[in-house]
């Protein structure tokens, strides 16, 4: 079967064009031919790839994660063990990322507790990320002046 997509097609197939192009730039999928109106002719596989890359994004895969899975997926004697690694390789850096994004906050929270945020000029959070980038030079509370 071949499935014609344009612009207000790509929603009811929950694609954007965007997500298409990018697809074949990488070289996910092929370029597809179009019919003279301009819509693109897709096979039924090209539609399945399509829908799997975009899940493997919207799990945080990035594209060469994506298309080392693309490849497992078309691959009938892959041994699942390798897509194993490849996710719980992912989910450690999704880990990873979690907690610096903890890190960041708890930083961010602390800053923002120790400023009064009221109409006075004095705020300890931009001190403190002056403070903080300046290592070991010789630091005043009000940092240089910024015009």
């Amino acid at each position: 079967m071949i499935f014609f997509l344009d612009l207000t097609a790509t929603g009811r197939f929950r694609l954007d064009i965007d997500s298409i192009l990018m697809s074949q730039e990488a070289g996910l999928i092929p370029e597809v031919a179009r019919t003279a109106a301009g819509y693109r002719m897709f096979r039924d596989i090209d539609v399945y790839k399509l829908h799997f890359i975009r899940r493997c994004r919207e799990l945080g895969f990035s594209l060469a994660q994506t298309g080392e899975l693309l490849c497992l997926w078309g691959n009938h004697s892959r041994q699942s063990a390798d897509v194993k690694k490849l996710v719980e390789s992912h989910i450690n850096e999704l880990t990873r990322k979690i907690q610096e994004f903890q890190r960041m906050a708890s930083i961010l929270t602390t800053l923002s507790d120790c400023c009064a945020g009221d109409d006075k000029p004095e705020c300890p959070i931009l001190s403190a990320l002056y403070l903080a980038d300046v290592n070991g030079l010789q630091k005043s509370d009000s940092g240089p002046e910024i015009s």
